[in-house]
């Protein structure tokens, strides 16, 4: 920035004395902002800039300063360059982050730092000023990115995502998984999403060379070990983006654009998920006589559907719901009696704080008829999307979603679900987590792009269902595969 800034001022016959306010950098620690100093010093010295001029440039331009605190009251710039620091909420002083999260609304959940300062540069920025950050990419995904993301896609636009996850791009390794981000003041175009799996070779600018020409759509050469693709827009709205391998991008917003997701509100088909109780314990019990028959209900665990079939494990669910609404306990003397005896645990809980006269209902209400309906079950958190049919005997606990549908037959479905293609939707959408796992929530399964019923051929039918029964993946894959017109699914496509 000095250098184009000095050859600038004697291009136009400036004096750089002139640059005081040409650049502001904020630095919290006393020792790192000297340092800084002494860096511009020398670079100014080289350059041929006065001693003196250059002691009062760097003086001016290396604040000790919070920028957290100060960039409301800055003015308009065109650019805002840095490495936000990746501090844990848990981590800053009480005081402190009340402060930054009265003055940065984006700070939801268990924010990260870092989310402040985007908000903090975004906000400073002129008409066409871009942001350009080295930092933590999990705001896109988490739900502490909520905020910031919604305030992305409404005022801003998203030039290019550089994941760098295995490229170590610091000095000293860091337990984060670092993306370069530029953001720009001014209506979304194309963006481009690249990944970076070692230091770039070439000569210095050839990656960003080659990633302009590549959001611009020109043919170019990519530096080794550079992937990249332009994407005509951004994805809207505050949900999760997507994050994957930038050609696993591109395919998935082509299926986006040719195809209806799961759940809309023209597709007849709801996802849902189990009964939350509170207490599971006392709610969720192998014992069927605890209670009235009519007052108990076979509970579906994620342990069984394991194997692809549902093979019930005998649990139940104590059932304080009728279709009107909370029971009368008086109506149900043995009912009651449970639940007296365990009063004290259930009166504890905060649903039965917030509302003590129905003290022992369960956090969700039970839809009734749910129990008896075809459904496709889910489980939450696994390394494959594995839908199982329930062909009306169980009603689902929490950690089961559930597919529904007026339109589908769930076999059918289900064989879609059961393909790479269904896996490769979650993968998109989804995080995976220690050990490879994915959490198959109902946010992530409502996004799924599915064909029209109608528009899969009788043939195609038969043999997702066969592929259903059988767990045959491979099959259902084949088959989806011809359905969504994809050629393959390789690790990087």
């Amino acid at each position: 920035m000095i250098r184009r800034l000095v050859e600038s001022c004697r291009r136009h016959d400036r004096s750089l004395s002139d640059c005081r306010e040409a650049i502001f950098a904020y630095e919290l620690d006393d020792h790192s902002a000297a340092a800084a100093r002494g860096s511009i010093l020398a670079e100014l010295t080289n350059l041929g800039i006065p001693p003196a001029l250059a002691t009062r440039l760097a003086e001016a331009w290396v604040r000790t300063a919070d920028y957290l605190i100060d960039a409301p009251a800055l003015p308009p710039v065109d650019f805002v360059i840095g490495n936000p620091p990746y501090i844990r909420l848990e981590d800053i002083p009480p005081q402190t982050a009340a402060i930054y999260r009265s003055m940065y609304s984006t700070m939801v959940g268990r924010a990260d730092l870092y989310v402040a300062f985007f908000e903090a540069a975004l906000g400073q920025l002129a008409p066409n000023g871009v942001c350009a950050f080295i930092c933590a990419d999990r705001w896109m995904l988490n739900q502490y990115g909520i905020e910031l993301r919604r305030l992305v896609t409404s005022g801003y636009s998203v030039e290019a995502v550089v994941e760098m996850h295995n490229a170590a791009p610091f000095l000293t390794e860091v337990s984060a998984y670092p993306a370069v981000t530029i953001l720009r003041r001014a209506r979304q175009g194309p963006a481009v999403v690249a990944s970076l799996d070692r230091p770039a070779e070439g000569p210095n600018g050839r990656m960003a060379s080659a990633l302009r020409s590549t959001r611009e759509g020109k043919k170019t050469s990519l530096p080794t070990g550079l992937k990249a693709t332009r994407l005509q827009g951004w994805f809207s709205g505050a949900e999760p983006w997507p994050c994957s391998s930038p050609e696993r991008l591109s395919l998935l917003q082509d299926l986006e654009s040719r195809f209806e997701p799961l759940e809309s509100e023209k597709s007849g088909t709801r996802v849902g998920i189990g009964v939350a109780t509170g207490a599971d314990k006392i709610f969720i019990t192998k014992n069927g006589d605890v209670a009235e028959a009519s007052r108990i209900l076979p509970l579906a665990m994620a342990s069984d559907i394991a194997d692809g079939e549902l093979r019930w494990s005998g649990h139940y669910l104590v059932n304080p719901w009728e279709e009107e609404g909370l029971i009368k306990l008086q109506d149900y003397p043995r009912l009651r009696l449970y639940l007296e005896q365990n009063a004290e645990v259930l009166g504890k809980r905060h649903v039965a704080r917030k509302n003590p006269v129905a003290w022992y209902r369960t956090i969700d209400r039970v839809n009734l008829p749910l129990c008896k309906q075809l459904k496709l079950y889910i489980a939450d958190i696994k390394d494959r999307l594995n839908p199982v049919l329930d062909r009306g005997e169980t009603y689902p606990h929490h950690n089961l979603y559930f597919i529904q549908s007026d339109v589908w037959d769930l076999e059918v479905l289900g064989g879609l679900l059961l393909s790479d293609i269904g896996q490769f939707f979650v993968e998109s959408y989804g995080v995976r987590m220690r050990g490879g796992y994915l959490r198959f929530q109902a946010q992530y399964l409502r996004k799924i792009r599915t064909p029209q019923p109608a528009d899969i051929s009788r043939a195609q039918a038969k043999e997702l269902t066969r592929a259903f029964r059988k767990r045959d993946r491979n099959a259902a894959s084949e088959i989806a595969l011809d359905i969504y017109g994809v050629k393959g699914l390789s690790e990087g496509a």
